[in-house]
């Protein structure tokens, strides 16, 4: 008798999976004065997983804590308390970095340097030869679209030129992990779809994403899931499409329907003879959540915006029964 071994199938390149890469644990960061006093508490209780091979988007307005979840990721702060894992390790460990691409809100890179100087720079600081460099710096030059001007010194660069260069340097590595701080800053609108574009095709080679940004519209064409904080606090965690999925409303799309089936709905549909093209439930934009997420967390500081949701729809069921009575 011979046993059917059943092979698990491996996960595509361009689908997340369940290997967690970044992980915190109850992580808090409070800033001090001089005297040991608490000036600021800039995270509190983060709780948060980053699978492989998704695009992670981090939201807040400004002070909400985005900055400072990212500088203790990359081990540039130590936590007062909590734990922030990258790779299984404390973000302490610098042996992690080599697998990470870093792109800030603001690039400093050596102005007097061109962009092929630029990336030879930091590809000197990882174990690659100088044919490995020489070629990926070619590949990265190409890749963000500065061909025509990779002889030119830096100082003759746009703010969205040198936004494209500090995503190749961020790249040199060919980093596991990429952080990337407001990616979209300075660029006109084609180089913004040429950026998300970007990262999208980071996402499909299976690279893992942590992207904050302050143009939600980005974010919503590229995450796949989303955490929104404020004051410190996580209030918002999930998927870009069930978080801005409207559960209690439902849309038709149709095709050949004659003005007095309009009123009707699928008996209408079918006896007419239409055509349904789409029967699904319609969403609101991510900026819509996010100012909902905001002012709700203001109106009931630390409670989380689904338990508002669920407070609503309890009351709402609380009034449906009165009614009944």
């Amino acid at each position: 008798m011979s046993a059917e071994v059943k092979v698990k199938p491996e996960p595509q390149a361009n689908e997340p999976t369940d290997e967690v890469v970044i992980e915190t644990r109850n992580l808090t960061k409070v800033y001090r004065d001089f005297w040991g006093r608490q000036k600021v508490r800039a995270l509190k209780a983060l709780d948060l997983e980053v699978r492989r091979g998704e695009v992670f988007g981090l939201l807040g307005p400004n002070g909400s804590g985005k900055s400072t979840t990212i500088k203790l990721l990359l081990g540039l702060l130590f936590p007062t308390s909590g734990q922030a894992l990258v790779f299984d390790r404390q973000a302490q460990d610098v042996r992690k970095n080599e697998r990470i691409g870093y792109l800030p809100e603001e690039s400093y890179l050596y102005k007097f340097l061109n962009a092929e100087e630029t990336l030879d720079f930091y590809g000197r600081l990882f174990d690659m030869t100088t044919a490995q460099r020489r070629s990926r710096i070619d590949e990265l030059i190409n890749m963000v679209g500065l061909d025509w001007a990779k002889r030119r010194q830096l100082k003759e660069y746009s703010k969205g030129m040198t936004r494209r260069i500090g995503l190749a340097q961020a790249l040199i590595n060919d980093p596991e992990l990429i952080f990337l701080d407001e990616p979209t800053t300075g660029l006109d609108p084609i180089g913004t779809r040429d950026m998300k574009d970007l990262i999208l095709d980071l996402r499909d080679k299976g690279k893992t994403v942590l992207m904050c940004s302050h143009l939600l519209a980005d974010v919503q064409d590229v995450c796949d899931r989303i955490a929104i904080l404020h004051q410190g606090e996580l209030k918002e965690l999930g998927r870009v499409d069930k978080l801005l999925t409207v559960q209690d409303v439902t849309q038709i799309h149709a095709k050949g329907l004659s003005e007095s089936a309009k009123d009707e709905i699928r008996e209408v549909i079918s006896r007419h003879e239409a055509e349904l093209l789409m029967m699904d439930n319609p969403t609101s934009t991510l900026e819509d959540l996010f100012l909902r997420i905001v002012r709700e967390s203001e109106a009931r500081p630390g409670r989380r915006a689904q338990d508002v949701d669920k407070d609503q729809e309890a009351d709402r069921d609380t009034e449906s029964s009165n009614g009944d009575r």
